[in-house]
């Protein structure tokens, strides 16, 4: 819903009447499942400047530096091990994103 939000304010302060399409950057790590997603969609833009947006996801991989040898690498799981040392002290880089990159209005 803070998605539709979003796009109903910058509807409005761009002065347009909808939006063409939209981008999202959801990270896998963000908790976000796709077909949770697709449903829910549907719902929620019922009705609003989002109804006939096209829709595209930029997928993020999820990323950890181990904060005992510094070594970078993919995750799958938030207490996922380092590959090199075994720590399991990470610290995420990436894949926690759930925001809009960008909408084209109309």
């Amino acid at each position: 819903m803070s998605i539709v939000e979003t796009a109903e304010e910058k509807v409005k302060e761009h002065h347009a009447q909808t939006v063409e399409s939209i981008d999202l950057i959801i990270g896998d790590l963000a908790g976000v499942d796709s077909h949770a997603l697709d449903f829910a969609w549907e719902a929620a833009v019922k009705n609003t400047v989002l109804q006939t947006a096209k829709r595209k996801i930029i997928h993020v991989e999820a990323r950890a530096r181990c904060i005992e040898c510094d070594c970078e690498f993919q995750i799958k799981e938030l207490f996922d091990v380092c590959p090199l040392c075994g720590e399991p002290l990470l610290q995420i880089i990436q894949g926690k994103e759930l925001q809009i990159k960008s909408m084209i209005l109309n």
